[in-house]
């Protein structure tokens, strides 16, 4: 596959799991009585992920995500070569996820950067209120598992086809345990699309959300090498994450 089309792929895919997952915070987690709440934000980022695996899996491998990619470059799952070029389009998907975000938002006349574009944070700006010690651990702990599960669902000797789903629904998972926290991150890209346009504190407080989710799968990956022999490791599904 021709890498300007794992590229697009890669933006238009990142793009849906800002717009899905953050949109849904943004604008539907306290809507009056109607809200969806925590469970429901938590639900619409394993969505994102589900249903963009499923339609572009087969093209870019579905990364979405700084850290999956790294994650796979140290698994062997994916050129070195390719690493940096999808950085960069799944953060500008994410911007432009984000920019889409404002004007939606803005659309009722309130103000959507008031409330933080669902911006990731900690100390006073964790939902919670939890330490920035205690974020950075949540955020590798979470992103180490994550790739512990990318790994092992798209490995070539798991169920064929499953791969999507499982993906999924550890990113519900992790959004159920750290929304919390961080308003969880596990995702560069997720993380400097609101902080763009939040700026300040979000801005400020972004490295936290590159350098813990970078480490969590790095060790997610090199954990899984370990445990998994060698023979069976390799390409995944070829319709799911990470392939």
């Amino acid at each position: 596959m021709p890498l300007v089309r794992k590229l697009a792929a890669e933006f238009i895919g990142t793009f849906w799991l800002v717009l899905g997952g953050c949109g849904s915070a943004v604008l539907a987690a306290a809507f009056p009585h109607v809200g969806i709440g925590l469970l429901g934000v938590s639900l619409a980022f394993g969505l994102t992920v589900v249903t963009m695996a499923f339609a572009i899996g087969h093209v870019s491998g579905c990364h979405l995500n700084p850290a999956v990619t790294l994650g796979l470059v140290i698994g062997g799952r994916h050129p070195a070569k390719e690493m940096l070029p999808y950085w960069v389009v799944q953060t500008l998907g994410a911007i432009a996820a984000a920019q889409v975000l404002v004007f939606i938002a803005g659309g009722n006349g309130s103000d959507p950067l008031a409330g933080g574009l669902a911006a990731n944070g900690f100390g006073a700006h964790s939902p919670g209120n939890y330490s920035m010690a205690a974020g950075f651990v949540c955020e590798v702990v979470m992103t180490t598992v994550f790739l512990f599960v990318i790994m092992g669902a798209t490995d070539k000797l798991a169920p064929k086809g499953f791969a999507p789903l499982a993906i999924g629904l550890a990113l519900t998972l992790i959004h159920l345990i750290s929304i919390p926290v961080t308003n969880t991150s596990v995702n560069p890209a997720r993380s400097t699309g609101p902080a763009v346009f939040v700026q300040g504190w979000a801005l400020s407080q972004l490295w936290l959300f590159w350098v813990a989710p970078l480490l969590g799968a790095t060790i997610g990956a090199l954990i899984y090498r370990f445990v998994t022999p060698g023979w069976a490791q390799g390409p995944g599904d070829p319709g799911g994450p990470g392939t």
